[in-house]
């Protein structure tokens, strides 16, 4: 049997641990029933629980780093400079969080025709975001669509 300060005690039985128990106004826990003769200890259970709550939450928080996330943006081929900007602010932000970012330049109808103006298009985003993220993924035009993935340059 151990106490809360992680003493040992030895061999035990089981009316006197749940004395010693009651008088430490805490539980008796089992915490290997396997073993020969099996080991319990003193704890007080509420305390117990919240710690490992907090301990789980703590390494949740610790794997959850957004560097894994990947955020999308859409850009048509007649948006206006001003709406290119505010989406760009907005790219800039993302990868500023640590955010990769997949742009896609999306070509609609007759569009496709003119296939070199959306990779203009590209070349100037990626001129845009200079400084704040590198080119992961050069453009690359698949379907109806030309796509790019940008990492941040931290």
């Amino acid at each position: 049997m151990i106490d809360e300060n992680g003493q040992s005690f030895g061999i035990v039985s089981k009316n006197e641990a749940l004395k010693m128990a009651k008088e430490s106004e805490a539980d008796l826990v089992i915490v290997s029933p396997q073993s020969n003769p099996p080991v319990a200890k003193i704890i007080d259970w509420g305390k117990y629980t919240y710690q490992n709550k907090k301990k789980k939450q703590k390494n949740l928080k610790a794997n959850n780093n957004r560097s894994s996330d990947l955020k999308q943006m859409r850009f048509g081929m007649k948006i206006s400079e001003n709406d290119l900007d505010v989406k760009l602010r907005k790219v800039s932000k993302f990868l500023e969080e640590g955010s990769k970012v997949k742009l896609f330049v999306v070509l609609r109808g007759r569009e496709l025709e003119y296939k070199d103006l959306g990779f203009e298009l590209a070349q100037k985003l990626i001129a845009k975001l200079e400084g704040i993220g590198i080119v992961e993924q050069e453009p690359r035009f698949s379907g109806r669509q030309i796509n790019m993935l940008i990492r941040s340059a931290k």
